[in-house]
């Protein structure tokens, strides 16, 4: 199953220039854990998460108002292809010990996230569905 078929494709986002603090409001209105950092073609540049802000903007005692967020937010930021496999790009939040993964289309523009939540939830699904399976296939005790 490709990714983009199991993916948010409501992605959260900011502008490199946002300050932190316009970034915490936006999480907080949002009620998510992260924004991508895009450039003006809709291309993704960063992600910024509640622990960066807490680490590298509150305990060093940053002004949010004043520090904008391409300061802060992480810049090695993995994509996946929207036509990667589920499995290959759970492989790779294992690998790389992350817990987002935003979504590129072909020309590198932003299509969705997914979340570490997002998997264990699909899979939990999965899991149900199998169960159900078994339990209709298996005959009646003796």
């Amino acid at each position: 199953m490709p990714v983009f078929e199991c993916c948010r494709t409501a992605v959260v986002t900011a502008s490199p220039e946002a300050s932190v603090r316009e970034v915490a409001r936006l999480m907080s209105e949002s009620n998510v854990g992260s924004v991508v950092i895009m450039t003006d073609d809709c291309c993704p540049i960063g992600i910024v998460t509640d622990r960066d802000l807490v680490t590298r903007v509150m305990a060093p005692d940053r002004n949010p108002k004043t520090t904008k967020i391409r300061e802060v937010m992480t810049t090695d930021l993995v994509v996946v292809e929207e036509n990667t496999g589920l499995y290959e790009a759970l492989q790779c939040v294992r690998d790389k010990g992350i817990r987002r993964l935003p979504i590129v289309d072909g020309d590198g523009k932003l299509v969705g996230i997914i979340t570490m939540d997002d998997i264990i939830r699909l899979l939990g699904q999965e899991l149900q569905c199998m169960g159900e399976v078994i339990r209709e296939k298996a005959s009646p005790a003796a």
